[in-house]
């Protein structure tokens, strides 16, 4: 399980379950002219509305919960798990709209329990089911709702794809001592004044003597403008193997950090931490680092 794959809107599904949870030890009734003293029963003491609001609320926001967080959905009948909790969570919510109209049920039918109503413990578990229900039901609809709700850390400055390290004093790409500085390795002549040469000493950008001169090739730089980079991605979205088969290779989950070494068209070529390379398809609305 990745919780960095968790949303906007799961940390509102999960906001709202502990609301349910706190109104499940409230007061279920409001009795007119009942003293302070009176012992009101909670939630708890009525069986429907823990099995079909407490319960049903709770089982739900947990199954959208770690369905969201699981590698690869899980599927039961055809249906996956996110698919029941919200279910579930609609059921509690239209449940605890039942008994907000009716909180006695069949007790006040022959007015035998006029002036109860709605308790504080009732009112504020259909605020908890009607927001856990919304949240649910709108996350895969509304962007706002399907940003991570863990950022990213940003990685620091990635060295280039099979770049070089930066080497002493002549290596290429490194830089130059300063006017009149001494070299970084003892032993090594230095610089004469004015920055020519000694005698004897190759030209920059020449080869050593005895050393073989790299293949024009190689020094040759790879066409085009693109430079490695960083990414992470908003959802989770597959990484198809460079070959064009169709079976992925990988997930990218979000709240990771993926090198993207290579851009094919509209395609990304990326780079999974354990080394594997494949092709991101759907590159919108990646955070560059």
């Amino acid at each position: 399980m990745n919780i960095r794959s968790l949303t906007r809107g799961d940390g509102v599904v999960i906001g709202a379950a502990v609301l349910l949870l706190i109104a499940s030890f409230l007061d279920i009734y409001s009795i007119d002219g009942a003293p302070d003293s009176a012992d009101i029963p909670s939630l708890w003491g009525s069986g429907s509305v823990v099995l079909g609001v407490v319960l049903a609320g709770v089982i739900g926001a947990a199954l959208v919960v770690v369905n969201r967080a699981m590698p690869q959905p899980r599927k039961v009948a055809g249906l996956d798990l996110g698919q029941f909790g919200i279910a579930f969570t609609v059921f509690a919510a239209w449940c605890a709209l039942g008994n907000i109209f009716d909180p006695a049920g069949a007790f006040d039918n022959d007015g035998g329990a006029s002036g109860i109503g709605a308790g504080m413990g009732l009112i504020l578990a259909l605020v908890a089911t009607l927001v856990m229900a919304a949240a649910a039901v709108a996350t895969p609809l509304l962007p706002a709702l399907k940003g991570t709700l863990i950022p990213a850390a940003r990685p620091a400055a990635p060295q280039p794809y099979g770049g070089q390290p930066q080497g002493g004093y002549g290596y290429p790409g490194a830089q130059q001592q300063p006017y009149g500085g001494q070299p970084g390795q003892p032993g090594q002549p230095g610089p004469s004044f004015g920055g020519q040469p000694q005698p004897g000493q190759p030209q920059p950008g020449q080869p050593q003597p005895g050393q073989p001169q790299a293949p024009q090739q190689a020094q040759a730089q790879p066409a085009g403008d693109f430079s490695p980079f960083w990414f992470a991605v908003p959802v989770p979205r597959p990484l198809f193997a460079e070959d064009g088969s169709p079976t992925p290779i990988a997930e990218l989950a979000p709240g990771t950090w993926y090198l993207a070494v290579e851009q094919r068209g509209a395609n990304l070529v990326a780079q999974t931490q354990d080394g594997r390379r494949g092709v991101l398809q759907d590159s919108s609305g990646i955070q560059r680092g």
